[in-house]
């Protein structure tokens, strides 16, 4: 990895980890325990934009996610939010090979929900609340989407390689 990369890819993981901590107990953070659901503002918004700083950079801000989730809520949170590496690394792949970073974003979404879902339901908190969590992880990607979005044009100079268009 680059200095750049380094730089970059630290930052957005001190904001995910930061996001869980800053926003725990406000309305900003949804948590239901018996379904071991939550929905934080902004919790992926790091997570995507890492998709287009590299794959490993990717990687490392979803697991810096899942250990922002475990620590603040629980280990199933946690495991949910691993699921932040596996779609995020893809999401990157997708963007080095020339994809949009909607397209990128668009592809991750089923593979984020399903795997949220799986991690709650193979945990021990049961098929319905699996779905349940699958369901709400598409509409908390899409809305994080939309962020992440808005804030591309911004971020893109900083986030981009080096002598990417």
């Amino acid at each position: 990895m680059s200095t750049r990369e380094i730089t970059v890819g630290g930052l957005l993981t001190a904001v995910a980890l930061l996001i869980p901590f800053a926003f725990r107990g406000t309305p900003l953070q949804l948590f239901i325990p018996a379904l071991n659901y939550s929905a934080t503002f902004a919790s992926h918004v790091p997570s995507m934009l890492s998709m287009l700083v590299s794959p490993a950079v990717a990687a490392l801000v979803g697991l810096g996610s899942a250990v922002g989730f475990t620590i603040t809520l629980n280990p199933v949170i946690g495991a949910r939010a691993f699921t932040h590496a596996v779609w995020g690394l893809l999401g990157a792949l997708l963007v080095r090979r020339g994809w949009p970073f909607w397209a990128a974003l668009a592809v991750a979404l089923p593979i984020h929900a399903v795997g949220e879902g799986l991690a709650v339901w193979w945990l021990g908190t049961g098929f319905q609340a699996g779905l349940f969590v699958a369901g709400g992880t598409v509409l908390h990607h899409l809305v994080d989407s939309g962020i992440s979005l808005a804030v591309f044009r911004l971020v893109l100079p900083v986030l981009r390689p080096q002598g990417a268009a």
